[in-house]
């Protein structure tokens, strides 16, 4: 069983349909039970950092996730990802799940750094470029090298090279899939990925 975190925050419809689509059995849940009997978790997320953070904490979750991602493999998606580090810059500085080294900051003063005025948010379909030496990642079973997925997002996870799997070239180099230990995440929406998203779903799920 695959549970879903469902703290007022993610497009739960649709990542659930995705999983559901791979034959796998789906509970969106925001009880402790629930996490604890499941065999894989998947934290999604949009919106405000600060906002969402403060609606997982409102759970009670927060203690739970930390004891089950000992035992069973996590996967955040997009906002759900930047909560898993240790803390993001979007509107002044909040602390994360600190489940992951490293920080989340805006794309645009970095993008303007290096003399690019691409648009802020990233929108749209980008390569993932896997790191060498981590193809072998079970993230990436039924994947390769230089497949498309899907971005939504102003913001971007930095100084997390350890646990970095993969980027996208947006002029520069954003973080696209990161793992440590059972923590995974992907800043790019597998659920809004087409068929590449779903097999890297599946992927995980075989985790």
């Amino acid at each position: 069983m695959i549970a879903i975190v469902d703290y007022g925050v993610g497009n739960l419809f649709s990542l659930s349909s995705s999983v559901r689509s791979l034959g796998a059995e789906v509970r969106v849940t925001r009880d402790a039970a629930d996490l604890r009997a499941a065999d894989h978790i998947l934290l999604p997320g949009v919106g405000a950092f600060a906002d969402a953070m403060a609606k997982l904490e409102a759970t009670g979750l927060v203690p739970v996730l930390r004891e089950e991602t000992q035992k069973k493999p996590l996967l955040g998606i997009c906002l759900g990802m930047q909560l898993l580090f240790e803390k993001s810059c979007e509107y002044g500085e909040h602390a994360g799940l600190g489940m992951l080294p490293g920080s989340v900051c805006p794309l645009e003063p970095d993008l303007a750094a290096a003399g690019f005025s691409y648009k802020v948010p990233h929108i749209g379909w980008n390569a993932m470029d896997i790191v060498p030496g981590r193809e072998a990642d079970p993230l990436f079973k039924y994947v390769k090298n230089g497949e498309y997925v899907y971005y939504v997002h102003s913001y971007y996870a930095k100084n997390c090279a350890a646990s970095t799997l993969a980027t996208s070239d947006y002029s520069i180099p954003v973080t696209g899939a990161v793992r440590q230990g059972l923590v995974y995440g992907t800043q790019f929406h597998p659920e809004k990925s087409g068929d590449t998203g779903l097999r890297l779903l599946k992927a995980f799920a075989e985790l």
